[in-house]
């Protein structure tokens, strides 16, 4: 075996990595010199002259070729920054890889002289459908075909035997080839240029992610995109941006600002920030003359990267006799431009494109620099904050700065994460910056439609799947919060194929905290701190360093509830973490890994007077709950919690208080299930009145989160009696309500839970309880034929309005796919007896069947007929709304606005049906010819002075 390692210059060969993999063909030859270990790789060549060559002459070729090949690969993965331990992780893969016959036979195509280029597209397609280890996204496969073709011809130039078959009009031109292996491109070829985009960035980026079985690498990332939402800021102030997702919830929604963050200049701008519009951040793209330069900045996984790649896929998609009038997209990933400037190879941008390894593909810089000229460029720069050293980041912002100024008229993005961004120099550059918004909830469906459709070929597991997804995001607000962020949406449209996420939510956050943490660029600080073994803090070190710091703060004053912890707790925890696996000088890395968590990992973040927080409150809650379980799976042993303590001194403190009870619910979905049946019975037993049976709704909550169900059996029938008794006895309407919701979401398949729930929404006393009972038979039994048609029919009989109001509500949103849902929603529109559910029925018409040409006619007729003001204004709204600048419904609005007969009251406020159509008008048809005569009607002749105060304010504004 030596002697084939070192007749193909393995044996000597400084840093080769993949030895491993090339010792396993020259042991294949040791054993037995007859086997054709290669005879895949030559038949390239043709029959006559494979004769002509000895066996070892051909082996000793190929292995030259395979050894030439993982030097290849393995500069390839540490141009991406990867270190040894990290590349010889692709050992395995790569034995698998070469063993492959399609694989050897691509690589023996060179030794027919005629090709200048192997098949890369069918190496990289085998290379997934082998389901190998991911490859980083800087992977050149390109660039490795080509410079493997150069390879293998100087290894026939080299040898005599094969040099001699070759044809000798073709030895110059080899020759050539093979001295300039790092010759400058001076082509301008924008057709290719387009396929390298499309090679390099149409398949959608899945590396940190788990997808394993499934064909995920093929998904095209411009059919799953989704156009993020952006606010403008003036400023980037971390105290206000670097907020904890529940505080800046808040913030959103309540218009308040935290104790910590009340400094007048962060209430001026945290009021101006959330003033800000929201808006497409494609139409700030695609506004040039307003938005000429752009600093986009996110979360990690928020979709900048993403963004970019979409704009320049945009551009390569396009027919090329377009795309040539078109804004050439030119996307600069920054960390690789640095480390190809420290290399020499570049000293500026267009340096970078002519001729640096790397590039999508080259493009001469003269021509380029025309190009830019011309403003016929847009030009991208991805990822800031990852060039880590602030001085070598000054350098790029300079260079970027610099590239504005010789090109005035060309269009320039820079991307970044918030954390420790700093934006006064491309400020002053004349850049404006816009943050990026998690995704609402229309995004986020939208998204989940598409995903399913696109990763799903069984239509039936396509729709169960896609609805189950989006019923675990719709019914818990961590979910929801986490689903936000498009990274951690994937991940989990990934991890629904196989489970259900609301019973599972462990497994979800574990996955999500790994995704989070799989990027964490301590090690390549901590390899230039002399005497530190950087692999020594690996992912369960990191996971158990949070669960230590999750634990510690629930035990502060403050409390889960704070989500709060000092800095110095904060390091002492982690460097007692450090200290006790050994690790040198623990104070110094804790530091960093501080730094870590909060600028690169979005795990934690910093709230000011020297405090940190968890960006997401599930981590907190989650790693919380995983450090009880590992105590309570060390029972029996020193620092270990018994049953009697996790009952007592954990579900027994902590049941009365609302933050803790996803704590307790982790917990449960944890630990074995008769421990569970244990605890269920311990919260029975506890007196809950005053709490109004939180106890019992949080025991069946917990029962949820049971897998083997079957084993407490006994103890979750005393449950369901127990809750069932609340449901029917409780003098208090909101505890027979909670109990009513958690029997049909938690017992739903017990046999009579749909015959109770029909009993409650007829015959309940309370028309609370009613109203519920009949949401949850619609939600959880809509598939039933006969509870459908109940439900149709107890919509019409309740006595009280309030309660039909919210069947018609409830109906309409569960059964609107029903072709009987718009006829009855018309029913009830015009025959119901009370004002609010007509009104209802006609919102609900409009919102779910606008299409139906008869919705149209039904509301003009309740907008002009109806008796009550409030089903008219609704009417008059709703076809604003739903048809927008139908120039047929003007004369409606007409007839509104003169002839409503709505009189002001003065006992309570009621928007006068006259002034909304008026606004309608004046904000659809503010040109048409009826406007402003009907405006200076009103003005002097409505009978309601608001009307004629409105009507005169508007006159004015029109006729300025």
């Amino acid at each position: 075996m030596l002697e084939w390692l070192t007749m193909w210059g393995v044996s000597g060969a400084v840093g080769f990595l993949f030895q491993p993999v090339i010792a396993q063909f020259a042991q294949e030859l040791g054993k037995d010199l007859l086997k054709d270990v290669f005879k895949d790789v030559l038949k390239a060549i043709p029959a006559q002259t494979l004769q002509r060559l000895k066996k070892k002459e051909k082996d000793i070729a190929v292995g030259k070729a395979f050894k030439e090949f993982l030097e290849l690969v393995q500069q390839e993965l540490q141009s991406a920054d990867f270190t040894d331990t990290q590349v010889q992780e692709y050992t395995k893969p790569l034995k698998t890889f070469l063993n492959e016959k399609r694989v050897q036979e691509v690589l023996g195509s060179p030794f027919n002289y005629g090709g200048e280029a192997i098949d890369v597209k069918t190496l990289q397609k085998i290379w997934y459908e082998l389901n190998l280890l991911s490859l980083p996204e800087e992977f050149n496969w390109i660039k490795l075909g080509k410079l493997y073709v150069k390879k293998v011809k100087a290894i026939i130039l080299a040898s005599p035997e094969l040099r001699d078959i070759l044809d000798s009009k073709n030895l110059d031109k080899i020759q050539v080839n093979t001295t300039e292996m790092a010759g400058k491109i001076t082509e301008f070829d924008l057709e290719r240029y387009q396929e390298g985009i499309c090679e390099r960035y149409e398949n959608l980026k899945l590396d940190s992610l788990d997808t394993s079985g499934y064909a995920y690498n093929e998904l095209k990332l411009w059919r799953i995109f989704t156009a993020q939402n952006v606010r403008e800021t003036d400023q980037v102030l971390a105290q206000v941006h670097e907020l904890p997702k529940e505080h800046l919830r808040r913030l959103r929604e309540t218009d308040q600002v935290e104790a910590e963050i009340e400094l007048e200049e962060l209430e001026r701008h945290k009021r101006v920030y959330f003033e800000q519009p929201i808006r497409s951040v494609l139409d700030v793209v695609n506004k040039k003359q307003d938005y000429k330069y752009i600093v986009i900045l996110g979360d990690p996984g928020s979709g900048k990267s993403t963004l970019l790649q979409f704009l320049a896929l945009n551009w390569a998609k396009s027919p090329l006799d377009n795309a040539i009038s078109l804004p050439i997209p030119l996307l600069i990933e920054l960390r690789t431009y640095m480390r190809r400037r420290e290399d020499k190879e570049c000293n500026n941008f267009l340096e970078f494109f002519h001729q640096c390894s790397g590039v999508i593909h080259h493009l001469n810089q003269l021509e380029l620099d025309k190009q830019l000229k011309a403003g016929n460029a847009l030009v991208m720069f991805d990822g800031l904050d990852e060039v880590f050293d602030p001085g070598k980041r000054e350098d790029v912002i300079t260079d970027i700065h610099r590239f504005t100024n010789e090109y005035p008229n060309v269009q320039v993005i820079v991307t970044s994460r918030i954390i420790g961004y700093k934006p006064q120099r491309l400020r002053d550059a004349q850049f404006r910056h816009f943050i990026l918004q998690d995704l609402d909830s229309e995004q986020i469906r939208d998204f989940i439609n598409r995903w399913h459709e696109l990763t799903f070929t069984d239509a039936v597991d396509k729709v169960r799947k896609r609805e189950r997804l989006q019923k675990g995001i719709d019914t818990s607000k961590a979910i929801a919060e986490l689903a936000g962020n498009p990274l951690l949406l994937t991940m989990m449209a990934i991890l629904n194929r196989n489970q259900e996420l609301p019973r599972d939510r462990a497994t979800l956050y574990e996955q999500s905290s790994k995704v989070l943490l799989h990027q964490w660029d301590i090690e390549a600080k901590l390899l230039k701190v002399p005497h530190i073994n950087p692999y020594t803090i690996d992912l369960k070190n990191k996971q158990a360093m949070l669960r230590q710091v999750a634990y510690k703060m629930q035990g502060a004053k403050t409390g889960l509830a704070g989500n709060l912890i000092s800095k110095d707790d904060l390091e002492n925890t982690l460097i007692g973490y450090l200290e006790e696996i050994k690790v040198d000088r623990p104070p110094e890395i804790a530091r960093l890994m501080i730094e870590q968590l909060r600028e690169r990992n979005f795990i934690l973040c910093y709230m000011g007077a020297d405090c940190y927080a968890f960006v997401h409150r599930t981590f907190l809650e989650y790693f919380c709950a995983c450090e009880f379980d590992k105590q309570f799976a060390k029972r029996g042993y020193p620092n270990g919690l018994t049953i009697e303590e996790l009952k007592t001194d954990v579900f027994g403190k902590h049941w009365q208080d609302e933050t803790w009870h996803e704590v307790l619910l982790l917990i449960a979905g944890m630990i074995e299930a008769e421990f569970v049946g244990e605890i269920l019975d311990y919260l029975m037993m506890q007196d809950g009145e005053e709490e109004k049976f939180v106890n019992l709704f949080l025991a069946s909550k917990c029962l949820v989160e049971v897998r083997n169900r079957s084993a407490i059996a006994s103890t979750a029938t005393k449950l369901l009696n127990q809750i069932k008794e609340r449901a029917i006895q409780d003098d208090n309407w909101e505890v027979r309500s909670a109990a009513v919701r958690e029997l049909a979401k938690n017992f739903k398949d017990e046999s009579d839970t749909k015959s109770w729930l029909k009993e409650r929404a007829s015959q309940d006393d309370y028309y609370f309880v009613r109203s519920a009972a009949f949401r949850e038979l619609a939600k959880n039994f809509k598939d039933d034929p006969e509870t459908k048609s109940w439900l149709k029919e107890r919509a019409t009989q309740d006595d009280y309005w309030l309660v039909r109001l919210r069947e018609v509500q409830e109906l309409a949103k569960n059964f609107k796919d029903d072709p009987e849902t718009k006829s009855w929603l018309k029913e009830r529109a015009t025959k119901d007896d009370h004002n609010d559910v007509r009104r209802a029925a006609v919102e609900e018409l409009a919102k779910n069947f606008k299409d139906d040409p008869e919705t149209k006619s039904i509301l003009k007729e309740r907008a002009t007929k109806d008796d009550h003001n409030d089903v008219r204004r609704a009417a008059v709204e709703e076809l604003a709304k739903n048809f927008k600048d139908d120039a047929d419904l003007i004369d409606i609005y007409h007839q509104c606005a003169i002839n409503d007969p709505f009189e002001s009251s003065h006992k309570r406020y009621n928007p006068n049906p006259r002034q909304i159509a008026l606004e309608i008008i004046i904000k659809q048809f503010p040109q048409h010819e009826q406007t402003l005569p009907l405006l200076r009607d009103r003005a002097e002749n409505d009978p309601d002075e608001k009307v004629r105060e409105y009507a005169q304010k508007k006159l004015a504004q029109l006729e300025k």
